[in-house]
């Protein structure tokens, strides 16, 4: 790989440059990554009356929500990338500039093929917080910047916490269309912010696009996460999802072969062959799965009909209430993981972060009758959420070059994504096959859930365990901002002339 090059500040991005705008990066950028966890979750209160309201099936009407995580997915690594060569801040406003169009187009749309087109667009904002994290570190000082990744790793869980439950009313009480012209007003909003109050980063890695690995790992990608989404509606066994799982291993395969032997690879695989990468990114695929099992299995447990036993049969607004107090929980405990984080390593965090979330699950199988005990454990969830996800973009800052921060994060959050893709599989496998019939539908029963929080709890300690086993940081660890390095580099050539 190339090194990075320190890439001289625009006219008007330095001298001169009001302290205000300054102060505003932190929270500029959180609310770009708040915007995205919310324009992931807002199409959820809708998916039972789309097929209504679009005149689709309901299978239809899935590739929703199916559309926008593989993009996400394929577009997060390939985004990073390219904000390490042509400069993180022009690509993070393209990635929002591209979610407010897709926005803007559900806005002014009931056709389901534009929407499913539309919510693809979206799935591009999933590179907005590796690109921020990127930027964190290239802007702040030390002292600032544990915190500041920290609150962008929780941006997640807070967004998506808000989003359900005001999607939910804004559904309830006024047209569908009505939630995507909000949304577009702060995508637009989101955009000018950006554009204003970050700076372009002075950090970039030199070369050229390595376009046949971006084709590669985006038909890789799609396969994999197509065939896990679509495993229970077309049937495990069928050859449509064999065929996608064999095509899965060949296309990566070559991929993986292809990257070893270009130059400017898209992923550095050497890289992420060191322990201290690859094995924070095993972490946060296990993450991944224990964390969106809670949110999957509380949503339609609280929503089921009391006739269940378990249920207790509360609206789509109140079952966003519910998962509100996590959300709150994630923007108050970000600095405190922070803290943890500069005192003990980031790797301690994490292990502290996935016990916690196993620990959640424990309360959830005590009980997961009475509503109390269900928010308990499911903000448990959410505190240990907090520590291990600002945990892991730590553990990415410190062991890669500052060249490639937003494509390693990228390669971070992708894991992530596959992570509650399967976990997505497995908890809708788990309570089909542990249903009984009430009033005359099959319902999952309490003994289903209870064995997809077995299951969480599982999973989350091993990560807890490959967090222990992540190799602690180098003493020679260069924690100065980039923006410092590439100002002393500058300073050091003008000294030499």
């Amino acid at each position: 790989m190339g090194q990075p090059v320190p890439i001289p500040d625009p006219p008007g991005t330095t001298a001169g440059r009001p302290p205000l705008r300054d102060r505003l990066t932190v929270p500029v950028l959180a609310f770009g990554g708040i915007l995205m966890a919310v324009m992931q979750t807002v199409v959820v209160p809708l998916l039972p009356s789309l097929p209504r309201l679009t005149g689709s099936s309901a299978g239809a009407v899935s590739w929703m929500v199916t559309a926008t995580l593989l993009s996400g997915a394929v577009l997060t690594p390939v985004l990073g990338r390219a904000g390490d060569m042509y400069g993180k801040k022009r690509v993070l406003t393209g990635a929002l500039s591209l979610m407010t169009v897709g926005s803007v187009m559900c806005a002014l749309s009931s056709d389901i093929r534009v929407l499913i087109f539309a919510r693809a667009l979206q799935g591009a904002a999933a590179a907005v917080v590796p690109l921020s994290i990127s930027i964190l570190r290239d802007e702040l000082p030390p002292e600032r910047r544990g915190g500041a990744v920290a609150l962008m790793s929780s941006t997640v869980g807070i967004g998506a916490a808000l989003g359900l439950p005001l999607a939910a009313l804004i559904v309830q009480y006024a047209d569908w269309h009505v939630m995507f012209w909000a949304t577009s007003a702060l995508g637009a909003l989101g955009v000018a912010a950006i554009w204003w109050a970050v700076r372009e980063s002075p950090v970039r890695e030199p070369g050229r696009f390595d376009v046949l690995g971006a084709l590669g790992l985006a038909v890789g990608l799609v396969c994999l996460l197509l065939g896990v989404s679509q495993g229970g509606q077309w049937g495990w066994g069928s050859p449509r999802i064999l065929g996608l799982f064999v095509a899965t291993v060949a296309v990566l395969g070559l991929w993986w072969w292809q990257q070893l032997r270009t130059e400017l690879p898209l992923v550095d695989l050497r890289l992420v062959s060191r322990p201290r990468v690859g094995l924070s990114h095993v972490a946060a695929l296990l993450t991944g799965f224990a964390f969106y099992a809670n949110s999957l299995s509380t949503a339609q447990l609280v929503q089921a009909p009391k006739a269940t036993g378990y249920g207790l049969g509360l609206s789509i607004v109140e079952t966003g209430l519910c998962l509100l107090p996590g959300g709150v929980i994630m923007l108050l405990l970000s600095s405190t993981s922070a803290r943890i984080s500069a005192a003990r390593g980031p790797r301690v965090t994490l292990a502290i972060g996935t016990a916690i979330i196993a620990l959640g699950y424990v309360v959830r199988i005590i009980d997961s009758r009475d509503l109390w005990t269900i928010i308990l454990g499911a903000t448990v969830v959410a505190t240990g959420t907090t520590f291990a996800y600002s945990a892991l973009p730590t553990l990415i800052l410190r062991a890669v070059p500052a060249g490639q921060t937003a494509s390693a994060n990228g390669v971070n959050v992708l894991m992530r994504t596959i992570g509650q893709a399967v976990s997505s599989a497995v908890v809708a496998a788990v309570l089909v096959h542990h249903t009984s019939l009430v009033g005359g539908l099959p319902l999952p029963t309490l003994h289903g859930y209870l064995m997809a929080f077995g299951i969480a709890a599982v999973i989350a300690l091993v990560a807890s365990a490959a967090a222990l086993t992540i190799p602690g940081d180098p003493s020679s660890d260069d924690t100065r901002p980039a923006r410092d390095r590439a100002r002393g580099s500058r300073d050091e050539a003008l000294e030499g002339a």
